[in-house]
């Protein structure tokens, strides 16, 4: 049955790569539905759905027998494709029924991305995010964190960076230079971005050491972009060059992949990348860095989303009557956008002939 909660019909995050070890059945629930991910013999990844058609044990309980999964409670063994291909009761007979549905993937700059909708999945529909392969394998990180919130808070928290001064500690702090900054708000192909540029002295403290003249004032800027269904590409940097353009190529800089994947109506799967392009080699540092902000948003961000999810008692913004300011035109829009997407999906999906489940 169609799930009109969620945008279907598009590409989300399922795991990490370094997630899913060679021989390790991975469980995760993702868009309220149980998944079973794993690595065929030659490293290519597979999913399931997390439950047997017999009786429906999660099959992530049971253990792999070469490329197919074995299920725990009477011993059915599903291939790659999701068919029944042992039945070791009776004569053997396997039942026409006896499938398991499968999802679409793909491995891309370091993430396992699932497709969950109905439609044909589309490689072409999932962004170009290149600049993370591209550099030093060093200069790259990526992390994982599981939150109590829903997922369109975090969309909104990484949209309106207007909170730096207020939230965050001095490492990222932009000295009360971004709040009081109107955005550029821009809307083309699918994406939906806000930009800001500001000076400060000195220099954020995640570039400073790097720049020519730590400590001397420096222009910085940050763009923050994103595309259906919650993947947001930020990038950030600073230059002492006062003729420089305020790009990632030109300063020094970071490009990062915030995205998310709802595990329920209220409980979110959120993962991102960070590539600079400074410091590159050193291993130690790139370890740092990911930790670092790994944590500011355990410790900082996090809390409070997960209270504002508390507090609300729903995941519908709106019929809060919320007040906006300045810096809301961003997560608004966003927002407004996809649910406007959904309810097209769930229509075309209303208007067409639903195929009967199999799992």
């Amino acid at each position: 049955m169609y799930n009109g909660k969620y945008l279907l019909n598009t590409w989300y995050v399922a795991a990490l790569s370094s997630e899913l070890e060679s021989e390790k059945l991975f469980a995760r629930t993702l868009l309220d539905t149980p998944v079973v991910m794993y690595r065929q013999r030659d490293g290519a990844a597979v999913a399931l759905h997390d439950r047997c058609p017999h009786r429906f044990s999660p099959l992530s309980m049971g253990h792999r027998d070469g490329d197919n999964v074995v299920c725990p409670y009477h011993g059915l063994r599903f291939n790659t494709a999701g068919q029944c291909v042992h039945n070791p009761h009776g004569n053997g007979a396997i039942p026409a029924a006896a499938k398991v549905r499968t999802f679409p993937l793909i491995e891309r700059y370091g993430f396992i991305w699932i497709w969950m909708g109905e439609v044909p999945a589309d490689a072409s529909a999932l962004p170009d995010y290149g600049p993370i392969d591209r550099g030093h394998p060093n200069g790259v990180a990526h992390t994982y964190m599981r939150r109590p919130c829903h997922y369109e808070l975090i969309t909104d928290n990484v949209m309106d960076l207007s909170h730096v001064d207020h939230l965050h500690g001095e490492i990222i702090s932009t000295r009360g230079q971004l709040s009081p900054k109107i955005p550029k708000l821009q809307e083309a192909d699918g994406e939906i971005s806000v930009h800001w540029q500001w000076e400060q002295t000195p220099p954020i403290m995640i570039f400073n050491a790097f720049l020519p003249e730590p400590g001397a004032s420096a222009r910085h800027f940050v763009r923050v972009a994103w595309r259906a269904p919650t993947h947001i590409q930020l990038t950030i940097g600073a230059t002492q060059d006062s003729g420089a353009p305020l790009t990632h190529d030109a300063c020094t800089s970071q490009y990062d992949l915030h995205t998310c994947t709802p595990e329920t109506d209220s409980t979110t799967h959120y993962f991102f990348a960070t590539r600079r392009n400074h410091f590159e080699e050193d291993a130690e540092y790139n370890r740092m860095k990911i930790t670092g902000m790994h944590d500011a948003f355990v410790n900082e961000d996090g809390p409070v989303l997960d209270a504002v999810q508390k507090r609300m008692g729903t995941s519908d913004l709106f019929s809060l009557n919320p007040v906006l300011i300045s810096s809301d035109g961003g997560p608004v829009r966003v927002r407004r956008i996809l649910k406007r997407m959904i309810e097209a999906e769930r229509a075309a999906s209303s208007a067409e002939p639903q195929a009967s489940s199999v799992a």
